[in-house]
């Protein structure tokens, strides 16, 4: 974090701070600092990765979806598209999360809670029930299991009629950021990145046009970090993943120019398009400098941005439509490729289908109505927003040399940094809002009672029929096939085979997410972390 070195508005005699702590002046002169003169859709790609942006063609419009069961997301997902949505995106409940049945004991009460229970091959067949893979972009909030999520998505693909090699999306897989932030991993590091790497090398081969990795800022930055821990802890755990596929014998331009990255996007407007535009510097010169990649699609950030949730308040949530619209144009004019807004509500519950709506809508509104997408990089030249990306710049690569003198990403999160540098920053957050120092509208400054609106509520129903489900299948399949894929998956296991075609072939033999979990648990192990305080 930025060190707060006392500087006073002469308006005010306040001390006036980014969120990241950076000092903000009263007003910014020119620099003296002579500035390269860049393009967009050229290295280092600060202005953006292609020439044109959103001249040529808005992002990809992709809401975060999925609740209860996969009929009901089936449902959400034709509404979405239906409501001019360009793109899919999956969220799974906590128990497909972390490789555990409906039926199984760790399960219960989780059921379709916070995303969609998806079992085996046929649940992810109902979920896509008349949508052509083919034919559209899916994202899969996945990680743990996300080998399991692609190979059923593959089957069903097949399913369709439609070859790997059709198929185009993202899973997320970035188990590094769990250690981080999240916790939603089953296996220790070491195995967790093995499977990583073949999932790059198999989609490498098989499945060309998906993104096997989204390497993400996002859950750290809700943990707590600043815009500047957000791109460097990021980047850090992207080298531990480039490194890893090298490490397989794969070739940088033969994997890189499917890596793809997913930020946060929060409030402080300036500073946030300051993130995005230092990320993608730093990301290229990092690939040209470190990895020696030769084609410029390698040199290239992609990313996802999700407007912060962390950032919405459960008191009077219409404001957080207003929160939620600053954060689009932030996102916009920091150049993202594909951008998923939270709905009003999220604060409180999973979004209603008005809301999720309203979420939509402010992105179209946002893309056709001001005018920021007329042009490639609207806010270069800012004084203060070029102040800011040299600072953030500054201090990502400080933190980047101190990580790799530790030993990387893994030694890293095993020795407790990135989480008591997150942890540091979020009291920090916290105390100011405590104090009143950050102010949060409706929450410590213009509060008011007001009736609970509407929400969206999952029952106990869906456990019921998911374990009903589960019990039907296992009736159904064919016994012999099913051991005999869940033998060679676990053999596999013991070497050092890519374990992606045998997990495709256990989905295509409905073993369910528990089964592949637990078979890779008794080959790895399951991880337990270190207390840091």
């Amino acid at each position: 974090m930025a060190d707060k070195k006392s500087i006073k508005s002469k308006e005010s005699g306040k001390k006036i701070f980014t969120d990241s702590g950076f000092v903000v002046k009263r007003i910014y002169q020119k620099s003296s600092k002579k500035r390269p003169v860049e393009d967009s859709g050229k290295y280092p790609f600060t202005r953006g990765i292609h020439p044109e942006m959103f001249r040529e063609r808005f992002w990809t419009m992709r809401q975060y979806s999925g609740f209860g069961d996969a009929k009901l997301t089936n449902e959400r997902f034709k509404f979405m598209l239906e409501k001019g949505q360009t793109g899919l995106s999956m969220a799974f409940d906590l128990p497909t999360q972390i490789g555990y049945d409906s039926d199984s004991p760790q399960a219960e009460g989780e059921v379709g809670k916070v995303g969609v229970s998806i079992t085996s091959i046929k649940d992810m067949m109902t979920a896509f029930d008349g949508i052509p893979l083919g034919k559209v972009s899916s994202s899969m909030t996945i990680n743990s299991t996300a080998s399991t999520l692609l190979a059923y998505y593959i089957a069903v693909g097949e399913a369709q009629g439609f070859k790997s090699h059709d198929l185009r999306g993202t899973t997320q897989n970035d188990i590094l950021k769990e250690y981080i932030a999240r916790n939603t991993y089953i296996y220790p590091p070491q195995p967790s990145m093995r499977l990583i790497g073949d999932m790059i090398e198999y989609c490498a081969q098989k499945v060309p046009s998906w993104y096997p990795v989204s390497i993400s800022g996002y859950h750290m930055r809700e943990a707590g970090c600043t815009a500047t821990q957000e791109v460097a802890f990021t980047l850090a755990n992207a080298i531990a993943y480039i490194q890893t596929c090298l490490d397989k014998g794969l070739k940088i331009d033969d994997f890189a120019p499917r890596l793809s990255f997913f930020f946060c996007c929060t409030i402080e407007f300036f500073e946030e398009v300051a993130k995005f535009r230092v990320a993608r510097k730093v990301y290229a010169k990092i690939l040209k400098e470190m990895f020696h990649a030769k084609n410029p699609r390698s040199l290239q950030l992609k990313f996802h941005t999700q407007t912060s949730g962390e950032s919405l308040t459960a008191q009077q949530p219409n404001n957080n439509i207003v929160r939620v619209a600053i954060q689009t144009m932030a996102a916009v004019a920091g150049g993202t490729q594909s951008l998923h807004t939270n709905s009003r509500d999220e604060a409180l519950a999973l979004p209603t289908q008005e809301s999720a709506k309203i979420a939509l809508r402010t992105q179209q509104i946002v893309a056709h109505e001001s005018g920021i997408t007329k042009t490639a990089d609207p806010l270069a030249g800012s004084y203060y927003l070029e102040e800011l990306c040299d600072q953030i710049e500054t201090d990502v690569w400080k933190y980047l040399k101190k990580i790799q003198k530790m030993g990387g990403s893994v030694k890293a999160i095993e020795k407790g940094f990135f989480q008591s540098e997150i942890r540091a920053n979020a009291y920090r957050l916290k105390k100011e809002t405590d104090d009143g120092e950050r102010i949060i509208v409706g929450v410590n400054k213009y509060a008011e009672e007001e009736e609970q609106p509407d929400l969206l509520r999952i029952g106990g129903k869906i456990e019921i029929q998911q374990k009903k489900a589960l019990k039907e299948l296992r009736a159904s399949r064919d016994v012999k096939k099913w051991e005999n894929a869940l033998s060679a998956m676990k053999s596999a296991a013991d070497t050092e085979e890519n374990l992606m075609p045998y997990i495709v072939t256990a989905a295509k033999a409905f073993a369910t997410t528990g089964e592949i979990s637990n078979t890779f648990r008794e080959v790895f192990g399951e991880y337990r972390p270190k207390e840091v305080f």
